[in-house]
């Protein structure tokens, strides 16, 4: 297995209409989504092996959503169902294109009681990369799942991913996420973060510097995706910033996810991943990513937007 996802299934409540808050939208459409679950489905349609542990509710979206990441080719031996909590929902509204607001229904929600004792022990040993995202730190036994998560992925040479994709309202305050996400750094050789997450974590708003303090906190990868402006990267090897694709932006929505994935495809040529770490491969992953992104945004939703590699191939050739 190329990459295990663990974290977040859950459904999107995407709105009827853009340019209003979450209280004046006037309807939803569910739509599979989850952080983590879209890194994997993007991960498949990029023709890389890819699987996901995670809970969702013993309920009709949460076998729903079991079926489309498996349609998509996704593994999913490591989903479980609890019968005594229901999947997560996520009503999503957006004020404009660019910018989202996220209210999460959970109660507790099926994701976070996801606990040690059911992970796929064997995939993640037998992964070359393990990601997850900050959300699975917020509370406890999907928190202890991770730390387990992290232990046997490194014990078995494998590399270990984060993005943060800081959602304030499921946090008491925003220092205790930094806190959170700042213990368990030292075990994560990948980080990718917007710039609002690296003023959060660095406690500035300077890149250059702001990249350097988290790296030096134990990632031997630091990415930060800049919107329009593209995004930065950071290795032992030096630093560099890489263009963004002009588009029109119809849903931004999952667009962080779909970048990750082409990144985390790029690293998993070849045995070891650390021969990627180079300025001008990184350059190049980014570009790719930056593809990934900018294809994902001219499409409404997360999952249906995810461009297979022969059409991120095609907008390269030609932008």
């Amino acid at each position: 297995m190329d990459v295990v996802c663990l974290g977040e299934l859950l459904v999107d409540m995407f709105p009827a209409e853009q340019g209003r808050r979450l209280g004046q939208v006037s309807a939803f459409q569910p739509k599979p989504g989850g952080a983590p679950a879209n890194v994997a489905v993007s991960l498949a349609r990029l023709g890389v092996s890819s699987a996901f542990i995670g809970k969702v509710g013993d309920d009709a979206f949460g076998h729903h959503l079991a079926e489309v990441l498996a349609q998509e080719g996704v593994g999913i031996t490591g989903i479980r169902f609890d019968k005594d909590a229901r999947t997560t929902l996520a009503f999503i509204a957006m004020p404009d294109a660019d910018h989202a607001e996220f209210l999460f229904y959970r109660n507790p929600g099926a994701d976070t009681r996801l606990r040690a004792s059911e992970l796929d022990h064997q995939m993640l040993v037998d992964s070359k990369i393990f990601h997850f995202g900050s959300l699975s730190l917020v509370e406890n036994p999907i928190k202890s799942a991770v730390t387990k998560a992290i232990e046997i992925v490194r014990a078995a040479g494998g590399m270990v991913s984060l993005d943060v994709n800081y959602r304030p309202t499921l946090w008491d305050s925003p220092s205790s996420a930094s806190k959170e996400v700042m213990a368990i750094m030292p075990s994560v050789n990948l980080l990718k973060v917007n710039e609002d997450e690296l003023m959060l974590l660095s406690g500035g708003s300077d890149i250059e510097s702001g990249a350097k303090t988290l790296m030096d906190s134990g990632p031997e990868m630091v990415i930060v995706t800049l919107g329009a402006n593209g995004s930065y990267f950071r290795i032992a090897d030096g630093a560099d910033f890489s263009a963004a694709f002009p588009v029109k932006t119809v849903d931004a929505t999952g667009c962080g996810d779909a970048f990750i994935a082409g990144v985390l495809a790029k690293l998993t040529r070849g045995e070891d991943w650390r021969t990627q770490l180079s300025r001008a491969n990184m350059k190049a992953n980014l570009r790719f990513a930056s593809a990934m992104g900018a294809l994902t945004a001219q499409k409404l939703g997360v999952i249906p937007a995810l461009p297979t590699h022969k059409e991120v191939q095609e907008f390269l050739a030609v932008n």
